[in-house]
């Protein structure tokens, strides 16, 4: 039995055409419908009609699909089993993150943790993007919105608490909002992405009021947001672990603490498995190390593995 067959013909099934199998597997379409031609050829089998605008599986195709897919799906949990209980922690991790979450916080681990562990590599994308895990054989996906992906194991890391905020210059001259219905007067900075909704959400104390603000800038990096807030072109909202520093410093001013905004949590996830490969045990433990050094407490969910008390 070719292996590699069985895999390649998976993987068309699953991407649902040979060009997506051979983006998938690196491999040439002219190689993957090679393959799959040599197996239908061994088999005496026709398993895929061939349309001008999709393939679909032929009644043998879809039975013969259904097994392998169970016998792949169990080698890789027993080569899982194998990575869980190495010794020598090595191998590739696809990373996916925020951009922003990435410069001000993963840069710095990254740099740690490879340097612990010279046998792993990452490689990393920044991204505001929706990322699908399993289809793009992502390792692990950090994102700042809640994940309802059943085929994902997922974590709330911290929160990421977000609030309306302006420099001193913008609110000396256009005046400092006391009520969300003031902010009608004013200009803002609109961050908007596949995770963050544009509309500016407010709690009132009895209901959320909803404010789409005037809007001259629209972005979809909450970096630039801020910076265009810094220089003073209107109100805009940021989480806070973005806008710490600026507040600090003094180049942005939190506004309406009395009316609190929907809040967002950062939140790590994986594809679940039966076992955990020890390159994702290793980095997730180094990752938590790194959040209770810096919100301690403030961690919202933990893994089994992760010890605590370290």
């Amino acid at each position: 039995m070719d292996l590699n067959r069985v895999q390649i013909f998976a993987q068309v099934v699953e991407q649902g055409s040979f060009t997506g199998a051979a983006k998938a597997l690196g491999l040439t379409k002219a190689t993957v419908s090679r393959k799959i031609a040599e197996l239908e050829a061994d088999t005496g089998t026709q398993l895929l009609f061939r349309t001008t605008r999709a393939l679909k599986l032929t009644e043998a195709g879809s039975s013969y699909y259904n097994r392998i897919n169970k016998i792949l799906s169990d080698l890789q949990s027993a080569e899982n089993q194998l990575s869980a209980h190495q010794q020598l922690i090595k191998g590739n991790l696809k990373i996916v993150c925020p951009i922003e979450l990435g410069q001000l916080f993963l840069g710095p681990i990254f740099a740690k943790f490879l340097t612990l562990y010279p046998d792993i590599t990452i490689d990393a994308e920044l991204t505001n993007r929706k990322v699908d895990v399993i289809e793009e054989g992502i390792d692990l996906l950090f994102q700042i919105a809640d994940s309802h992906d059943s085929r994902l194991q997922s974590y709330s890391l911290v929160n990421a608490y977000k609030s309306l905020m302006a420099s001193p210059k913008y609110l000396a001259e256009h005046g400092t909002p006391k009520v969300p219905q003031d902010l009608a007067k004013h200009k803002a900075i609109r961050l908007q992405s596949a995770h963050i909704e544009g509309a500016w959400k407010l709690f009132d104390g009895k209901s959320w009021v909803v404010i789409e603000p005037v809007t001259q800038l629209t972005v979809n990096n909450v970096t630039i947001a801020r910076e265009a807030a810094i220089a003073g072109l209107g109100i805009t909202a940021v989480p806070s672990i973005i806008a710490q520093e600026a507040v600090e410093k003094g180049y942005l001013v939190p506004l309406l603490d009395d009316y609190p905004m929907v809040q967002t949590k950062v939140v790590l996830s994986y594809p679940k498995r039966a076992y955990l490969p020890r390159k994702y045990r290793v980095f997730i433990e180094f990752i938590y190390a790194a959040l209770f050094k810096r919100w301690g407490s403030q961690v919202l969910e933990v893994p089994e593995f992760i010890d605590q008390q370290r």
